[in-house]
């Protein structure tokens, strides 16, 4: 009986529409991974249709890896184009080198990490006894910065530099009374979703009119674009973490009245 040896693996392909179903990542980030010289597709179908082998796919799985550790893409291009033209030793330590250098900067956030995990504790008891805490306390110890390169992938650079200058302009007093008033306007949310109140009920829509004129401090969306806020809110676990924080299913609540106040009320 012939010996058993490694089985060949199956010439296989994939669209990118099912890259990115399989990989959680979208269709845009992977038309992007490509137009800048991380990954390029196999080839392409009938129709232009990107497709993508399984060598492919797991040069994917290490570009998200590295992207979890918060490589950015520029450096990202560089290690896989090192592997690509070094050895694959050379390569290995490549990688080996770049992780530990991640892993200590993981373990210096350690205490940033603590001071979140104490902020969450305050919101919880404040909102579990009902008072208030300060705005400015709710976000003690987030760093928003390690977000950028995501926002400039989905909304490109101008819209994220004036999104940025924006809240810059803000000083600390206004970038307070916005806090203030964002916080303030989920918490009636909540109310009203404890209470059962419909998301068409005027009273939540004025709060929703709220929402949409501290959105616009920085950014104008229209019809589509707020309702499609909406649909991240609950989509993205951290932002509904963030609503949901205040009242179990409330991003979904907030998304469902954002979806009444675009139809009703934007272009």
């Amino acid at each position: 009986m012939p010996g058993r040896g490694p089985r060949p693996e199956r010439d296989e392909t994939w669209t990118i529409d099912e890259v990115a179903r399989l990989s959680g990542t979208t269709s845009r980030a992977l038309r992007h991974y490509d137009a800048i010289g991380v990954l390029a597709p196999r080839g392409t179908a009938a129709g232009g249709r990107r497709l993508y082998g399984r060598a492919e796919l797991v040069r994917l799985q290490q570009i998200l890896v590295l992207r979890e550790l918060g490589v950015d893409l520029a450096t990202i291009g560089d290690l896989l184009r090192a592997e690509d033209a070094d050895s694959p030793e050379a390569a290995r330590r490549a990688r080996l080198d770049l992780l530990r250098e991640h892993r200590e900067r993981l373990l210096a956030e350690s205490d940033r990490f603590a001071r979140l995990a104490a902020t969450v504790t305050s919101t919880l008891e404040s909102l579990e006894g009902g008072s208030p805490m300060e705005a400015r306390d709710l976000y003690a110890g987030f760093d928003n910065s390690q977000y950028d390169a995501e926002a400039r992938e989905r909304w490109g650079d101008a819209a994220v530099d004036r999104s940025n200058d924006s809240w810059t302009r803000l000083g600390e007093d206004g970038q307070a009374r916005h806090l203030a008033e964002q916080d303030a306007v989920s918490r009636g949310l909540a109310e009203f979703l404890a209470a059962g109140v419909p998301v068409d009920d005027d009273r939540v829509q004025a709060l929703v009119a709220r929402h949409y004129a501290g959105i616009c401090v920085s950014w104008t969306p229209g019809r589509e674009s707020y309702a499609g806020l909406g649909d991240m809110y609950v989509e993205d676990a951290r932002f509904t973490a963030v609503y949901d924080a205040y009242a179990p299913g409330l991003a979904v609540y907030l998304r469902d009245a954002m979806r009444v106040y675009a139809q009703a009320v934007l272009r």
